[in-house]
């Protein structure tokens, strides 16, 4: 099946992204949101997002630009860059996506939905059983979830045969890949279908053989995240020190506060939440050599930041202060 129209429900900053890298690459998007949820900030993300690629295409056409660190796969390849065809894409892309609050307006006629809203079990399953009717037969959904597994999610859809894990990193222009899982019972055809879609927005899919909570990516992402807030829960040392000594000491560009930043401090709120239920989160030999994560005084930390409106670079401020 070729897809035609893409619904990404949830206009977050994952949502966000995905919505307009589909439509960069000329899919017909329908961003669907909650109806108390703020129309005008969707759009206020949508059009930083093209701010972004304009200012990421203008870097990529200069010398420095030929540096492939500073080349944004997911908008052009280095070998074929066109400026003049990635600014037009990227204009004709706010025409591509449309907002819509009403569930049944939105769904309609959609090959495959993708879900992109809050890492909490209860409120995505109960999003899956109200749109599960509005959906046309053909309709592929997907979860764009870090941490939950499909098979966990696949009943409250109505069709597990086509329902399956697509989970995108942040700032997929740039770290475009697109990790797909499914469970026992997705149908490997529409497993497939999702691969070429990935791969049809300028992604690099990476298929996971079996089930596993944090995916591939958020596998090793997560315990360098929740390593480096137990430090600070515990009074070892603050996050700037913390992330300096990660990025003077191995090289990388930014460090796990930085990285908390760009992930937002409620989506990392809701991962501390998640993780703090995991059984045996550490093997025994593990848990002899050492102390177990410090889950409340994550939370608390997080809290007091979120409390202050402090929710990270999308607002202006989190660990760390941003220009808006």
């Amino acid at each position: 099946m070729k897809f035609k129209k893409i619904v990404v429900v949830g206009g977050g900053v994952l949502g966000s992204q995905i919505a307009f890298q589909s439509a960069y690459c000329g899919y017909d998007v329908t961003v669907l949101i909650r109806k108390e949820d703020n129309g005008e900030e969707v759009m206020n993300k949508l059009n930083r997002l093209h701010d972004t690629y304009l200012e990421t295409i203008k870097v990529m056409n200069t010398k420095v630009g030929k540096d492939e660190n500073l080349w944004a796969k997911g908008i052009a390849d280095l070998d074929s860059f066109s400026k003049a065809t990635c600014i037009s894409k990227t204009n004709k892309a706010m025409s591509n996506i449309t907002i819509e609050t009403d569930q049944a307006v939105a769904l309609k006629g959609a090959d495959l939905v993708i879900e992109s809203i809050t890492e909490i079990f209860d409120v995505k399953t109960a999003l899956y059983k109200q749109i599960a009717p509005l959906m046309d037969e053909k309709t592929i959904v997907v979860t764009n979830s870090s941490t939950l597994l499909p098979s966990k999610l696949a009943k409250s859809t109505g069709r597990p045969e086509k329902f399956l894990a697509l989970h995108f990193a942040n700032n997929i222009w740039h770290n475009n890949i697109a990790e797909v899982m499914g469970h026992d019972k997705t149908d490997k055809k529409y497993f497939d279908e999702v691969v070429k879609f990935a791969e049809s927005i300028r992604m690099i899919p990476l298929a996971a053989k079996e089930e596993k909570s944090g995916y591939l990516l958020n596998s090793m992402l997560v315990p360098f995240l929740l390593s480096a807030m137990d430090m600070v829960a515990n009074g070892v040392s603050d996050p700037e020190t913390i992330d300096k000594a990660w990025t003077l000491g191995t090289g990388a560009p930014a460090g796990p506060f930085q990285i908390l930043d760009v992930v937002g401090l409620i989506t990392a709120k809701n991962i501390v939440l998640q993780y703090q239920k995991v059984p045996n989160l550490f093997d025994p030999l593990l848990k002899k050599m050492m102390l177990p994560y410090n889950f409340d005084g994550m939370l608390k930390i997080l809290n007091e930041y979120i409390d202050a409106g402090k929710l990270g670079k999308s607002t202006g401020e989190g660990f760390y202060k941003y220009k808006k």
